[in-house]
Protein backbone atom coordinates (compact mmCIF):
# COMPACT_ATOMS: atom_id res chain seq x y z
CA UNK A 1 0.00 0.00 0.00
CA UNK A 2 2.51 2.44 0.72
CA UNK A 3 4.41 1.83 -2.77
CA UNK A 4 1.44 3.28 -3.98
CA UNK A 5 1.38 6.53 -2.55
CA UNK A 6 3.62 9.60 -4.12
CA UNK A 7 6.54 10.19 -2.58
CA UNK A 8 5.81 13.22 -0.75
CA UNK A 9 3.00 12.10 0.68
CA UNK A 10 4.97 9.06 2.20
CA UNK A 11 7.86 11.30 2.95
CA UNK A 12 4.89 13.41 5.10
CA UNK A 13 3.42 10.67 6.69
CA UNK A 14 6.87 9.64 8.05
CA UNK A 15 7.75 13.40 9.60
CA UNK A 16 4.53 13.70 11.10
CA UNK A 17 3.29 10.32 12.95
CA UNK A 18 1.28 9.17 10.25
CA UNK A 19 -0.81 12.11 10.30
CA UNK A 20 -1.85 14.79 7.56
CA UNK A 21 -4.19 17.31 6.50
CA UNK A 22 -6.02 17.84 3.94
CA UNK A 23 -4.63 21.34 3.11
CA UNK A 24 -0.65 19.66 2.88
CA UNK A 25 -2.27 17.16 0.41
CA UNK A 26 -3.99 19.84 -1.81
CA UNK A 27 0.10 21.73 -1.75
CA UNK A 28 1.84 18.54 -3.07
CA UNK A 29 -0.98 17.68 -5.60
CA UNK A 30 -2.35 14.23 -4.00
CA UNK A 31 -5.37 12.90 -6.01
CA UNK A 32 -8.29 13.33 -3.69
CA UNK A 33 -9.59 10.10 -4.69
CA UNK A 34 -7.11 8.33 -3.14
CA UNK A 35 -7.40 10.14 0.14
CA UNK A 36 -11.66 9.27 -0.32
CA UNK A 37 -11.00 5.80 -1.02
CA UNK A 38 -8.84 5.13 1.78
CA UNK A 39 -10.95 6.31 4.47
CA UNK A 40 -14.12 5.02 2.90
CA UNK A 41 -12.53 1.23 2.89
CA UNK A 42 -11.34 1.93 6.64
CA UNK A 43 -7.58 1.94 5.92
CA UNK A 44 -7.46 5.53 7.03
CA UNK A 45 -9.43 7.66 8.95
CA UNK A 46 -10.83 11.32 9.69
CA UNK A 47 -9.26 12.48 13.46
CA UNK A 48 -10.94 16.39 12.86
CA UNK A 49 -12.00 18.36 10.19
CA UNK A 50 -9.44 18.04 7.22
CA UNK A 51 -7.11 16.16 9.84
CA UNK A 52 -6.36 12.01 9.30
CA UNK A 53 -4.58 9.28 10.06
CA UNK A 54 -3.17 6.83 7.54
CA UNK A 55 -3.32 4.04 9.55
CA UNK A 56 -5.90 2.06 11.74
CA UNK A 57 -5.57 1.75 15.44
CA UNK A 58 -5.05 3.98 18.88
CA UNK A 59 -3.09 7.12 18.33
CA UNK A 60 0.03 7.95 20.08
CA UNK A 61 0.69 11.27 22.05
CA UNK A 62 2.88 12.64 18.95
CA UNK A 63 0.30 11.84 16.85
CA UNK A 64 -2.56 13.05 18.82
CA UNK A 65 -0.66 16.74 18.92
CA UNK A 66 0.48 16.55 15.46
CA UNK A 67 -2.97 16.36 14.52
CA UNK A 68 -4.15 18.97 16.54
CA UNK A 69 -1.56 21.29 15.36
CA UNK A 70 -2.58 20.45 11.97
CA UNK A 71 -6.10 21.17 12.37
CA UNK A 72 -5.37 24.61 13.48
CA UNK A 73 -3.78 25.81 10.53
CA UNK A 74 -0.81 26.08 8.31
CA UNK A 75 0.67 29.29 10.35
CA UNK A 76 -0.16 27.27 13.78
CA UNK A 77 2.37 26.44 16.41
CA UNK A 78 2.45 24.29 19.52
CA UNK A 79 2.47 26.80 22.89
CA UNK A 80 1.97 27.18 26.23
CA UNK A 81 2.11 23.55 28.57
CA UNK A 82 2.40 21.38 25.17
CA UNK A 83 5.30 23.26 23.65
CA UNK A 84 6.83 22.48 27.69
CA UNK A 85 5.80 19.12 27.40
CA UNK A 86 7.92 18.59 24.02
CA UNK A 87 10.05 19.87 25.11
CA UNK A 88 10.58 18.07 28.09
CA UNK A 89 9.97 20.51 31.29
CA UNK A 90 6.39 19.89 32.85
CA UNK A 91 5.67 17.50 34.94
CA UNK A 92 3.23 15.93 32.73
CA UNK A 93 1.11 16.09 29.45
CA UNK A 94 -1.96 18.76 29.41
CA UNK A 95 -5.33 17.25 29.25
CA UNK A 96 -5.84 20.06 26.09
CA UNK A 97 -3.41 20.53 23.63
CA UNK A 98 -2.44 24.40 23.31
CA UNK A 99 -1.73 26.41 19.93
CA UNK A 100 -1.04 29.71 18.94
CA UNK A 101 -2.42 31.14 15.80
CA UNK A 102 -2.09 34.39 13.83
CA UNK A 103 -4.05 37.14 15.88
CA UNK A 104 -6.45 37.41 12.47
CA UNK A 105 -7.03 34.02 12.17
CA UNK A 106 -11.07 32.43 13.08
CA UNK A 107 -10.67 28.75 14.42
CA UNK A 108 -14.02 27.58 15.25
CA UNK A 109 -13.83 25.86 19.04
CA UNK A 110 -12.53 22.71 18.76
CA UNK A 111 -12.73 19.69 21.95
CA UNK A 112 -9.42 19.05 23.55
CA UNK A 113 -7.99 21.97 21.55
CA UNK A 114 -7.32 25.57 23.27
CA UNK A 115 -5.98 27.90 20.75
CA UNK A 116 -4.16 31.30 21.76
CA UNK A 117 -4.05 34.23 19.36
CA UNK A 118 -0.72 36.09 18.82
CA UNK A 119 0.26 38.97 16.58
CA UNK A 120 3.91 38.07 16.66
CA UNK A 121 3.52 34.32 16.39
CA UNK A 122 6.52 34.52 13.56
CA UNK A 123 9.56 36.29 16.17
CA UNK A 124 7.88 33.26 18.66
CA UNK A 125 8.15 30.33 16.58
CA UNK A 126 11.55 28.23 16.74
CA UNK A 127 12.83 28.31 12.91
CA UNK A 128 14.11 24.55 13.03
CA UNK A 129 12.57 22.24 15.48
CA UNK A 130 9.11 20.06 14.81
CA UNK A 131 6.43 19.31 15.61
CA UNK A 132 6.23 23.58 14.97
CA UNK A 133 6.25 24.83 18.32
CA UNK A 134 7.33 28.31 20.13
CA UNK A 135 10.78 29.28 21.04
CA UNK A 136 11.25 27.54 24.94
CA UNK A 137 12.05 31.50 25.83
CA UNK A 138 8.42 32.08 24.46
CA UNK A 139 6.78 28.99 25.99
CA UNK A 140 8.46 29.86 29.38
CA UNK A 141 7.34 33.60 29.30
CA UNK A 142 3.71 32.67 27.99
CA UNK A 143 3.64 30.20 30.83
CA UNK A 144 4.73 32.96 33.44
CA UNK A 145 2.05 35.72 32.10
CA UNK A 146 -0.33 33.08 33.21
CA UNK A 147 0.69 31.57 36.74
CA UNK A 148 -1.37 32.47 39.16
CA UNK A 149 1.41 33.38 41.45
CA UNK A 150 5.21 34.75 40.90
CA UNK A 151 6.04 31.39 42.74
CA UNK A 152 4.02 29.36 40.18
CA UNK A 153 5.79 31.71 37.55
CA UNK A 154 9.79 31.39 39.04
CA UNK A 155 8.50 27.70 38.70
CA UNK A 156 8.40 27.69 34.94
CA UNK A 157 11.34 29.80 34.35
CA UNK A 158 13.65 27.94 36.83
CA UNK A 159 12.26 24.09 35.24
CA UNK A 160 13.65 25.04 32.37
CA UNK A 161 16.50 26.90 32.95
CA UNK A 162 17.50 23.57 35.33
CA UNK A 163 16.99 21.45 32.28
CA UNK A 164 19.80 23.44 30.56
CA UNK A 165 16.87 24.92 27.69
CA UNK A 166 17.62 28.10 28.53
CA UNK A 167 19.36 30.61 30.43
CA UNK A 168 18.55 33.97 32.27
CA UNK A 169 20.08 36.01 29.90
CA UNK A 170 17.63 34.47 26.83
CA UNK A 171 14.62 35.13 28.94
CA UNK A 172 15.53 38.71 29.78
CA UNK A 173 16.19 39.38 26.12
CA UNK A 174 12.95 37.49 25.14
CA UNK A 175 10.97 39.62 27.60
CA UNK A 176 12.09 42.80 26.88
CA UNK A 177 11.18 42.34 23.45
CA UNK A 178 7.52 41.82 24.85
CA UNK A 179 5.37 45.19 24.62
CA UNK A 180 3.23 43.43 27.08
CA UNK A 181 4.08 41.29 30.28
CA UNK A 182 2.71 40.31 33.40
CA UNK A 183 5.04 40.51 36.15
CA UNK A 184 7.99 41.96 34.34
CA UNK A 185 9.31 43.78 37.08
CA UNK A 186 9.38 40.76 39.60
CA UNK A 187 10.40 38.54 36.72
CA UNK A 188 13.55 40.88 35.83
CA UNK A 189 14.87 40.45 39.88
CA UNK A 190 13.88 36.88 39.46
CA UNK A 191 15.75 35.95 36.50
CA UNK A 192 18.50 37.61 38.56
CA UNK A 193 18.51 35.74 41.21
CA UNK A 194 18.22 32.47 39.23
CA UNK A 195 21.65 33.68 37.34
CA UNK A 196 22.89 34.07 40.98
CA UNK A 197 21.93 30.55 42.24
CA UNK A 198 18.75 30.74 43.03
CA UNK A 199 17.44 27.54 41.48
CA UNK A 200 13.57 26.52 42.94
CA UNK A 201 10.36 28.37 44.15
CA UNK A 202 11.34 27.69 47.83
CA UNK A 203 15.00 29.13 47.30
CA UNK A 204 13.44 32.27 45.59
CA UNK A 205 10.53 32.93 47.94
CA UNK A 206 13.10 32.54 50.91
CA UNK A 207 15.37 35.26 49.21
CA UNK A 208 12.51 37.51 48.41
CA UNK A 209 10.16 37.03 51.77
CA UNK A 210 13.05 36.46 54.04
CA UNK A 211 16.34 37.76 53.24
CA UNK A 212 15.49 40.91 50.80
CA UNK A 213 12.81 41.63 52.72
CA UNK A 214 13.91 42.06 56.15
CA UNK A 215 17.41 43.55 55.23
CA UNK A 216 19.24 40.11 56.03
CA UNK A 217 23.05 40.18 54.10
CA UNK A 218 23.03 38.32 50.84
CA UNK A 219 24.35 34.73 51.21
CA UNK A 220 26.63 33.23 48.27
CA UNK A 221 23.81 30.14 46.83
CA UNK A 222 24.84 26.65 45.77
CA UNK A 223 28.20 26.58 48.01
CA UNK A 224 30.19 23.70 46.41
CA UNK A 225 31.05 21.17 49.49
CA UNK A 226 32.99 18.05 48.90
CA UNK A 227 32.96 16.09 51.86
CA UNK A 228 34.29 12.53 51.90
CA UNK A 229 34.46 12.24 48.05
CA UNK A 230 30.96 13.31 47.67
CA UNK A 231 30.16 16.70 46.08
CA UNK A 232 26.99 18.68 47.15
CA UNK A 233 26.33 22.05 47.58
CA UNK A 234 24.45 24.41 50.44
CA UNK A 235 22.34 26.24 49.32
CA UNK A 236 22.66 29.73 50.84
CA UNK A 237 26.31 30.65 52.98
CA UNK A 238 26.22 33.70 55.18
CA UNK A 239 30.00 32.07 54.96
CA UNK A 240 31.41 35.91 57.05
CA UNK A 241 29.20 35.17 60.02
CA UNK A 242 29.63 31.06 59.65
CA UNK A 243 25.96 30.20 59.27
CA UNK A 244 24.25 28.37 56.36
CA UNK A 245 20.73 27.86 55.51
CA UNK A 246 19.62 24.95 53.71
CA UNK A 247 16.32 24.67 52.23
CA UNK A 248 14.23 21.45 51.97
CA UNK A 249 11.11 21.83 49.64
CA UNK A 250 10.44 17.23 49.77
CA UNK A 251 8.83 15.41 52.40
CA UNK A 252 10.52 13.07 51.70
CA UNK A 253 14.04 11.97 51.60
CA UNK A 254 15.62 8.71 50.36
CA UNK A 255 18.18 7.41 53.24
CA UNK A 256 21.02 7.60 51.90
CA UNK A 257 20.35 11.58 50.35
CA UNK A 258 19.37 12.07 53.94
CA UNK A 259 22.91 10.54 55.53
CA UNK A 260 24.80 12.68 53.04
CA UNK A 261 23.34 16.19 54.28
CA UNK A 262 23.90 14.84 57.84
CA UNK A 263 27.55 14.22 57.04
CA UNK A 264 27.74 17.19 55.21
CA UNK A 265 26.09 19.21 57.82
CA UNK A 266 28.57 17.55 60.35
CA UNK A 267 31.75 17.96 58.38
CA UNK A 268 30.79 21.99 58.25
CA UNK A 269 29.84 21.81 62.11
CA UNK A 270 33.61 20.95 62.47
CA UNK A 271 34.59 23.72 60.41
CA UNK A 272 32.77 26.33 62.65
CA UNK A 273 29.71 26.70 60.41
CA UNK A 274 26.52 26.10 62.17
CA UNK A 275 23.52 25.07 59.42
CA UNK A 276 19.87 26.00 60.06
CA UNK A 277 17.35 24.18 58.22
CA UNK A 278 13.54 25.14 56.46
CA UNK A 279 11.14 23.86 54.24
CA UNK A 280 8.44 25.09 52.81
CA UNK A 281 5.50 26.10 55.77
CA UNK A 282 8.48 27.73 57.58
CA UNK A 283 9.59 29.97 54.22
CA UNK A 284 5.87 30.35 53.52
CA UNK A 285 3.65 30.91 56.33
CA UNK A 286 6.33 32.40 59.04
CA UNK A 287 9.06 34.05 56.79
CA UNK A 288 9.25 37.38 59.60
CA UNK A 289 9.97 34.16 62.59
CA UNK A 290 12.58 32.09 59.92
CA UNK A 291 14.20 35.99 59.54
CA UNK A 292 14.43 36.39 63.08
CA UNK A 293 16.13 33.40 63.80
CA UNK A 294 18.83 33.67 60.80
CA UNK A 295 19.26 37.19 61.97
CA UNK A 296 19.86 36.55 65.44
CA UNK A 297 22.23 33.53 64.38
CA UNK A 298 24.01 35.55 62.34
CA UNK A 299 24.12 38.63 64.94
CA UNK A 300 26.08 36.50 67.77
CA UNK A 301 28.28 35.56 64.97
CA UNK A 302 29.09 38.82 64.26
CA UNK A 303 26.79 40.06 62.15
CA UNK A 304 26.38 44.45 62.50
CA UNK A 305 23.17 44.79 60.45
CA UNK A 306 19.74 45.32 61.81
CA UNK A 307 16.70 43.79 60.48
CA UNK A 308 13.80 45.72 59.47
CA UNK A 309 10.25 45.02 59.17
CA UNK A 310 8.46 43.78 55.68
CA UNK A 311 4.92 45.42 56.57
CA UNK A 312 2.44 46.26 59.01
CA UNK A 313 2.14 42.85 60.45
CA UNK A 314 5.83 42.14 60.34
CA UNK A 315 7.07 40.68 64.13
CA UNK A 316 10.22 42.40 63.47
CA UNK A 317 10.60 44.76 66.26
CA UNK A 318 12.56 47.74 65.49
CA UNK A 319 15.85 48.57 66.66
Amino acid sequence: MARQLPDELRDLLAGQCGVFARWQANAIAVDRGLISARLASGRWRRLYQGVYAAFTGDLCREAEVWAALLRAGPQAVLSHQTAAEIDGFTARPSRLIHVTVPLGQHMVRVPGIVAHRSSRIEVARHPLRTPPRTRVEETVLDLAQQSASIDDAFGWISRACGKCLTRPPLLLAAMQSRGKMRWRTELTFALADLADGVLSPLEYRYVRNVERAHGLPAAKRQVLIVHAGQRQYLDNLYQAFGLGVELDGQAYHPAAERWKDIGRDNALAVDGILILRYGWPEVSDRPCAVAIQVGGTAARRGWCGNLRRCGPGCLVTPP
